[in-house]
C-alpha cells in the first residue's frame, strides 16, 4: 500500500494544473453522467480565452464550457446523449450530437476513436488498498476511454460510491497519469420527474403486463419512474433488474422487497446496470452494496445478453409515434432533445427474451408553445425527426388511452390500432390522413385491426 501512496503523491496535481494540460486543437473526453469532472471543468472554463478549437466529447454533462463560449471560438462541444444543460446549448448551436447505440461505447473508443483522445478527465472514488479507483455511478465506457487516451486524469471525489462490478469497473493507478482531488463539488443529482395523471394511467397498464419473476429495465422519464413506484402497490414478487440505468424507484423496489433477483436466469440476485442517476440517498445506498453489479455498457445493453434473461421487460418513453409505427424519442425535428441511448437495444433484447416484452410509452398529446393541444401520434414524423426505434422493431405502444401490439400487423392494422390509442379529438384527422396516404386502403376501411 505504501508504494501506491507514494505513486499517488507523485501524480497528484491541482485542478488548475490539470486544466493546464489542455492545449488548443486537442480532443478532450469527459466521464459520462455522474463521472463528470466538475472541478476540472470549472478550471478549464476559466482558461477559455487562451484556447482555440478544443474539441470535447461528453454525455449528459453539466459542463460550463459552451455556456461561456456560445460562438464556439474556444470549445467545440459534442455529446453522446444530451441532458438538460446540453439541450439548451444545442438549441443555440453550441453543442453537437453524436449518433450511436449506447452499447457501442467501449468499442467506439477502442476501435474508432483509439487515436482521437488526447486527454480523458473522469470522476472516480478514492483509491483502495490495491491502487484501484472505482468508476462508481458511471461504469458505462469509462475504462475504454482510459485504455486509449494519451493522458488519463482522474478527479477523486469522496462522494462517489464504490460500486461492485462485473468487469471494467475500476482503473488502476498504474494506468493513471495525474490525480486531482475534488473537495468542492458533490456528484450531480437528478431529481425524479414530476408525475402527471397520464403517467399513472400508463403505468397501470404496464404493471398488469409484468409477472412475478420478471426482469425489468426502466428507461429515462416520468413514466418509467412511475411504473417503479406502482409495482410496489401491485404486490409483485421476486422481480429482477437488468437495466442500463439504476435510479431511486429501483432502490425503493429493492427496499420494499419487490426486487430480489432470485428468479433471474442471468446474474441471479444481482442488480445489473451501467450507470445511476438520482438522489444523494441513492448514491449512498449504492456504496459497497453487494446487491449491485455495475458493468460496462457493452454488456448491459447487448441485445443478446439482455435476451438471456427470461421475461425481460423493457419500458421506455417516446416523443412521437407515426401511424406506421416509427418511434422518435430523441429529437423535435432537427433539434436534438436527448439521444438514442439504449432504447433500441433493450427493445430488441426484450423481444428476443423468452417471455419478454418491450413497451414504448408516450402521452397521447402535448401542448405547444402557444398552449395548443397537439397529438403525439402523427401521420408521419416531422421533417428532421430522428427515428429511434424502426417500425420493424416496435411491438407494444402505450398511451393513457390504451395499449396495442404492432408485431405482425400490416400498415392498415397498425394505423387503426394507433388511432384507437390516440386522443379522441385527433382520431378523425388521423384517419383522414391515413386514407389520403393509402395507409388505409379501400378494402380495409371497414375492417377491424
Amino acid at each position: 500500500m505504501t508504494g501506491f501512496r507514494d505513486e499517488y503523491r507523485r501524480k497528484l496535481i491541482s485542478a488548475e494544473e490539470a486544466a493546464g494540460l489542455v492545449k488548443s486543437g486537442m480532443w478532450i473526453d469527459y466521464g459520462a453522467i455522474c463521472g463528470f469532472p466538475s472541478l476540472v471543468d470549472a478550471k478549464l472554463a476559466a482558461r477559455a480565452p487562451g484556447l482555440r478549437n478544443v474539441k470535447l466529447r461528453a454525455e449528459h454533462s453539466h459542463t460550463q464550457l459552451p455556456g461561456i463560449d456560445p460562438d464556439q471560438e474556444h470549445f467545440i462541444h459534442n455529446s453522446w446523449f444530451l441532458g438538460k444543460v446540453e439541450r439548451d446549448y444545442q438549441k443555440n448551436g453550441a453543442c453537437s450530437y453524436i449518433p450511436f447505440g449506447l452499447s457501442e461505447g467501449p468499442r467506439m473508443y477502442r476501435e474508432w476513436l483509439k487515436d482521437e483522445v488526447d486527454i480523458t478527465f473522469i470522476e472516480v472514488t478514492p483509491m483502495d488498498e490495491n491502487g484501484n479507483f472505482n468508476f462508481g455511478t458511471a461504469v458505462t465506457r469509462q475504462k475504454a476511454a482510459c485504455d486509449v487516451a494519451r493522458t488519463v486524469v482522474v478527479e477523486v471525489n469522496e462522494h462517489q460510491p464504490w460500486v461492485y462490478g462485473g468487469y471494467d469497473e475500476v482503473v488502476n493507478i498504474s494506468q493513471v497519469d495525474y490525480i486531482v482531488e475534488n473537495r468542492e463539488y458533490k456528484i450531480p443529482e437528478f431529481p425524479t420527474p414530476e408525475t402527471a395523471e397520464e403517467d399513472r394511467i400508463i403505468a397501470g397498464f404496464l404493471a398488469e403486463q409484468i409477472e412475478d419473476g420478471a426482469t425489468i429495465q426502466l428507461g429515462v422519464g416520468a413514466i418509467p419512474a412511475t411504473v417503479g413506484k406502482l409495482l410496489i402497490k401491485h404486490g409483485l414478487k421476486d422481480l429482477g433488474i437488468h437495466s442500463e440505468m439504476f435510479n431511486d424507484s429501483m432502490m425503493e423496489l429493492i427496499e420494499a422487497g419487490v426486487i430480489t433477483g432470485k428468479r433471474k436466469s442471468l446474474n441471479p440476485g444481482r442488480v445489473v446496470h451501467c450507470f445511476a442517476a438520482g438522489s444523494e440517498k441513492l448514491y449512498k445506498y449504492m456504496d459497497r452494496n453487494p446487491v449491485l453489479a455495475g458493468f460496462p455498457v457493452d454488456y448491459t445493453n447487448d441485445p443478446y445478453i439482455i435476451a438471456q434473461n427470461k421475461k425481460q421487460i423493457a419500458i421506455n418513453s417516446a416523443l412521437r409515434v407515426d401511424l406506421r409505427g416509427q418511434v422518435c424519442s430523441e429529437s423535435v425535428g432537427t433539434r436534438q432533445i436527448s439521444g438514442t441511448g439504449g432504447q433500441l437495444e433493450f427493445t430488441r433484447g426484450a423481444y428476443l427474451s423468452e417471455g419478454g416484452k418491450a413497451f414504448i410509452c408516450l402521452h397521447a398529446t402535448r401542448r405547444d408553445s402557444d398552449g395548443q393541444l397537439i397529438s403525439n401520434i402523427v401521420p408521419t414524423l416531422l421533417l428532421g425527426d430522428m427515428v429511434t426505434v424502426p417500425a420493424s422493431d416496435v411491438s407494444h405502444i402505450v398511451t393513457e388511452y390504451g395499449m396495442v401490439n404492432l408485431k405482425g400487423k400490416s400498415v392498415w392494422q397498425r394505423v387503426k390500432a394507433l388511432i384507437y390509442i390516440a386522443h379522441p379529438a385527433f382520431r378523425d384527422d388521423l384517419e383522414k390522413a391515413a386514407r389520403d396516404a393509402n395507409f388505409i386502403t379501400k378494402g380495409t376501411v371497414n375492417l377491424d385491426y
